[in-house]
């Protein structure tokens, strides 16, 4: 079967999107009628006039999207496309740290669970977390979840002291410092760029530090010809398409695999998109008061971005 061909009838039969992450395979990124990082796909989720959506990414992501579209119908193409970052945070662990520091307002990075987040004041993502974390008074009491490693980047930008909940991303979090300093000496002229999510140690060697698309964004705009990229691999297909005449090497946790892969993010395929068109499967389907309970954060987040 023409995946291609038949998805794209199926969406003009559907008034369907598909939002995808960068991070998805090369072909489900082809297929987008959206593609970018948490913040930019929440905002397309936000103002689309599809009657139903399709999010190629992870779980926390389709969420989001159902909760900024409670009346429209959301599909995941893999139900079993978690997230090892939101899975360090359940609901009932966090709702008991949260008691324990009643004084505290709540900064969740978008990375969580639709639970996390009706036990947040405002989310962000990694491209407006500082601006986010800043539109707080700089006496104010803050946490900081999940992700432990994004939360100390933060505290060192900003001067803050944020209580940061013990969580982190499987695929950032086990990038090394021995690995990245072995890509430096062996490309000695590329410059390194990593996520927030990455451990303080890898970022202490970083020439840029950035989200997604800011890493993206980065690539093009600079002179330099060689990159060591210290994120998930799939960006990597973006950045060879819109820089072609430079070269990206991934910094990689296996020494014997010049990958940086999230097993999640790459369940999403064309065909599992197709089923989710053609036959309504993987719907996500949220309550109503949770939605409603979930939702303030988000839109305040969008609003301050």
């Amino acid at each position: 079967m023409n995946w291609l061909a038949e998805i794209e009838k199926l969406k003009k039969e559907r008034n369907a999107v598909v939002l995808a992450h960068y991070y998805t395979p090369d072909a489900v990124q082809d297929i987008a009628d959206c593609l970018g990082d948490s913040l930019l796909l929440a905002q397309f989720a936000q103002k689309t006039d599809a009657a139903e959506i399709v999010f190629a990414g992870v779980y926390f992501m389709a969420e989001t999207a159902k909760i900024l579209n409670p009346n429209k119908k959301v599909y995941i193409p893999d139900l079993e496309s978690g997230c090892s970052l939101a899975d360090s945070c359940k609901y009932e662990d966090f709702r008991l740290f949260k008691r324990k520091h009643p004084d505290y307002k709540v900064v969740s990075y978008i990375n969580c669970s639709a639970d996390i987040k009706t036990l947040t004041d405002v989310v962000c993502t990694s491209s407006n977390a500082v601006k986010i974390v800043n539109s707080f008074p700089k006496d104010e009491k803050l946490i900081f979840a999940p992700d432990k490693n994004l939360g100390a980047y933060i505290n060192a930008i900003t001067g803050r002291n944020m209580l940061l909940w013990d969580g982190n991303c499987h695929v950032h979090n086990a990038l090394q410092s021995e690995n990245i300093i072995e890509l430096k000496q062996k490309y000695k002229n590329a410059l390194l760029i990593a996520h927030p999510e990455c451990q303080q140690i890898v970022l202490q060697f970083a020439d840029f530090i950035g989200s997604t698309t800011q890493l993206l964004n980065f690539t093009k705009q600079s002179d330099c010809k060689q990159f060591i990229v210290a994120t998930e691999t799939g960006i990597l297909y973006q950045m060879q398409k819109q820089s072609p005449e430079k070269e990206f090497f991934i910094a990689s946790a296996d020494t014997f695999c010049n990958c940086n892969d999230c097993e999640y993010m790459k369940l999403n395929t064309l065909e599992k998109i197709y089923d989710c068109l053609a036959f309504q499967k993987n719907e996500v389907l949220l309550d109503e008061e949770l939605i409603e309970k979930a939702k303030n954060p988000i839109l305040k987040m969008l609003e301050l971005s």
